[in-house]
């Protein structure tokens, strides 16, 4: 009997088979799901019927001879409400019949799910860079043009690498092997092609261990795979993993089963960054979980949102759209569901694996085979991508009673709340009809985007009845880039509208670019410091509205710092300026719909203010507690640590101090030629400030002040978010540089953006903190009574 008829005998049993899966008690049948309750699809907000329908999908391919058999596991947050094992798991040397617990070569899903997890995590922790070069980590990498691939060019990539290289070069050791891969040379120019690499992840697996000195898989164990209760989840299974495990092809005569098919795995051992992991669907459920929560698990944060929301974001290499690690929609997602959002990310593996997570819709679904048993003839990727398509359509758009889950663009996959929608988003929602029949300036930049990631720009371009007239860009230009006193005019390319620069000749919106505009609408991101010039960018223009009879729009958007903690010196009134526009403190917590309020009030703007309010934001909430992706809102202020730093440790940057710029961490770090570091960082540990260690440093920066120039000085490290006080912490600063090195620190301009003259003088002249706090109180009371009236949000 040949192998397709025998399959096609053999699956005559197939729909039994699947409702006696359904059937067992969940202690059997999900022994190893326990943590994600088995739900009904409709206790999910999937259609039954419509998820049957896979049955019929995967028999008439079983049949074609294109796999022996497959489990397949279709989940949301609220657990798991499709999970059946088709055919079988082995057909030679004789017949296992496939079950939920199949353990499975995940071949190249390792890529994702251990490796670039593992470097996120490093990332997380700030012992890996995503810009930094490869070879920071692995000197050996930089040869023979390699020095400037960097560890995103690799997880997205496009570093230029060969896909695979001679299995030949892995034939006579490890240390061999890699010493053949540090001298391979670019295929291609860097960070210009798209070409899928396993050598990448190769390396991308050394520098995991370069880092912590352990290999990917017993990082990714102990960091990933143990936190997250995947048990069967791992590298070189155990015995009683391979009796369970699908057999895939012969090596040396002998059928593979719980051994690695990748060749090249192989001789390295069966640990290696791009091949090599094993596991269940049951244990993939778990990761997949993990990342519709945002990184949460029971309860705990086992990745930061914004980790999870910088892995998923789509970068377009080559015409081929990536995430870090992950595909989104490239020449390689042929199994990806054709009704998943532009948020989905998914992978496959060579021996028949796909899993695919769509954040947007809150839906998961795992598919694995081992297509290559028994005859390695076997074809899974257009099956793989129907069930996707198949899942998603089986969503139910009403709200499912069991779980709160909401299919639309505003569903929250982040946790048990909804995302925060921003100013625009609800704009959007309501079909911009605010702005109907209005022909409006717009008053952005690069971090002007919707919660899907599309520029306001674009959206008000195409908005009906709206008539976008030109554009007008902050500091930094429209695309955030431009480090400069004065910047230029121009032009968007997308639209061919006029970009006005309000930071050039003119920082206030004239008469003459305001000709032929009724409504002026700013939606720009704040984080939430006095001296940020975005704040008075918005200011001027509220002015310029209010003389020119202008309608002024705020999109409002989230302070990511929160809207608690309101902390410093309040700005004289003598010391307005550019980079101080209100006498606000120096921690405001205002979001930039209250602030513009407060400005026309206190102001006595003649203005016609509306703000649209974002919905689910509350005071209490950081950025990465919104659910929404961070974009750097300047070219210096590249993460929220560093806009949580900044409102401190940015107040130096007027005085004789390199503040970081010139360095991959800006604001994270203080120092000049000098500073003794060890002096600095003893001396204020000894402060026992709340949620903040010091540890001295050495660096040099390549631009900016101290240009290539050795430098001195601490790392700020923010080890308590909730306790620390980023104004009070520079204040420290100010009065440890003051009182060590008084003859070296000059504080003639630091005064530029404290803005309060009695406190310089107490700096100046020598003080303690605690008398700074008892000169800087009755202002800064003062004005937490002035901005009550003016708060929007609770």
């Amino acid at each position: 009997m040949n192998i397709v008829c025998f399959r096609f005998l053999t699956f005559s049993l197939l729909a039994s088979c699947a409702l006696l899966t359904d059937a067992l008690p969940r202690s059997l049948a999900f022994a190893e799901t326990a943590e994600l309750p088995r739900k009904s699809p409709a206790e999910l907000g999937l259609q039954a019927d419509q998820l049957d329908r896979i049955d019929e999908l995967v028999a008439a391919e079983i049949e074609k001879g294109n796999l022996p058999g497959c489990v397949v596991m279709i989940g949301r947050r609220g657990g798991i409400g499709f999970a059946r094992a088709y055919g079988h798991r082995q057909l030679e040397p004789t017949s296992e019949e496939m079950t939920l617990d199949t353990v499975f070569d995940l071949a190249s899903l390792t890529k994702p799910l251990a490796t670039a997890t593992s470097i996120m995590k490093l990332v997380e922790r700030g012992q890996v860079r995503l810009r930094e070069p490869v070879a920071t980590y692995i000197p050996e990498f930089a040869q023979n043009g390699k020095n400037s691939i960097t560890i995103e060019h690799l997880l997205t990539h496009q570093g230029g690498l060969i896909p695979d290289n001679p299995l030949a070069d892995y034939e006579h050791g490890s240390e061999e092997a890699w010493k053949n891969i540090w001298e391979l040379a670019p295929r291609n120019p860097v960070g210009t092609k798209f070409a899928y690499t396993d050598v990448g992840f190769l390396v991308l697996g050394q520098v995991i261990e370069r880092v912590t000195g352990k290999d990917v898989a017993t990082f990714a164990r102990e960091n990933i795979f143990e936190p997250l209760g995947m048990s069967e989840t791992g590298y070189l299974p155990e015995e009683e993993l391979r009796a369970r495990a699908a057999t895939t092809e012969k090596r040396d005569d002998e059928w593979l089963r719980g051994e690695v098919h990748d060749p090249r795995a192989a001789l390295l051992g069966g640990v290696a960054g791009h091949a090599g992991l094993f596991s269940t669907a049951g244990d993939i459920a778990k990761y997949a979980q993990m990342i519709l929560d945002a990184g949460k698990v029971n309860g705990s944060q086992l990745f930061s949102p914004l980790t999870i929301a910088e892995m998923g974001r789509r970068r377009n290499v080559d015409g081929n759209e990536r995430a870090l690690g992950w595909d989104s929609l490239s020449k390689y997602s042929s199994n990806r569901g054709e009704l998943f959002s532009d948020k989905a990310i998914g992978h496959g593996g060579f021996t028949g694996t796909a899993l695919w997570i769509d954040p947007e819709l809150d839906l998961f679904v795992v598919f694995l085979s081992s297509r290559l048993h028994p005859d390695g003839e076997g074809s899974v990727n257009p099956l793989a991508g129907r069930i996707g398509t198949i899942a998603a359509a089986s969503i139910d758009a009403k709200e499912s009673e069991a779980n709160d889950t909401v299919v639309s663009s505003s569903s929250s996959p982040a946790d048990d709340t909804k995302n925060t929608l921003l100013g625009i988003d609800v704009l959007e929602r309501d079909q911009f009809a605010l702005l109907k029949g209005r022909r409006v300036g717009l008053i952005t930049n690069h971090t002007g985007l919707n919660s899907a990631g599309e520029r306001t720009i674009d959206l008000l371009h195409a908005a009906p009845n709206v008539e976008l007239i030109s554009i007008f860009s902050p500091e930094h230009g429209l695309q955030g880039k431009l480090d400069e006193p004065n910047i230029s005019d121009t032009r968007d390319e997308a639209t061919g509208l006029p970009v006005h620069s309000l930071y050039g000749e003119s920082r206030k919106p004239d008469a003459k670019q305001l000709e032929g505009i009724d409504t002026l609408v700013f939606d720009i991101q704040d984080i939430g410091t006095r001296f940020y010039t975005y704040i008075s960018t918005m200011g001027l223009a509220l002015e310029a509205a209010g003389e020119h009879d202008l309608k002024f729009v705020v999109l409002d958007r989230p302070n990511p710092l929160g809207g608690v903690l309101v902390e410093g010196p309040v700005l004289d009134l003598d010391n307005k300026s550019f980079v101080g526009f209100h006498e606000i403190s120096v921690r405001h917590g205002m979001t930039m719909g209250e602030l513009a309020q407060m400005f026309q009030a206190e102001d006595k703007l003649d203005v016609d203010l509306q703000v649209v309010n974002m919905e689910h934001w509350s005071r209490d909430q950081h950025w990465d507690q919104t659910g929404l992706v961070w974009t750097n809102p300047s070219p210096n202020m590249r993460s929220l640590t560093q806009a949580l730093l900044y409102p401190g440790i940015g107040l130096l940057e007027t005085t004789n101090l390199s503040v970081g710029r010139g360095t991959d961490t800006p604001f994270e770090v203080i120092g000049a030629p000098w500073i003794d570091a060890t002096k600095l960082a003893q001396f204020l540990n000894q402060q026992n400030m709340p949620g903040v260690t010091f540890v001295p440093i050495r660096f040099t920066p390549r631009e900016s002040k101290f240009a290539k120039e050795a430098c001195e000085g601490i790392n700020v490290i923010v080890v308590d978010r909730q306790a620390f006080e980023p104004v009070r912490t520079g204040l420290v600063i100010a009065l440890a540089l003051r009182e060590l090195f008084p003859q070296d620190w000059d504080m003639a301009r630091y005064n530029r953006l404290l803005a309060n003259d009695q406190v310089y003088s107490a700096i100046s002249e020598g003080t303690t903190i605690e008398q700074l706090n008892e000169l800087i109180a009755p202002a800064l009371e003062d004005f937490k009574s002035r901005r009550r009236e003016f708060l929007i949000y609770r």
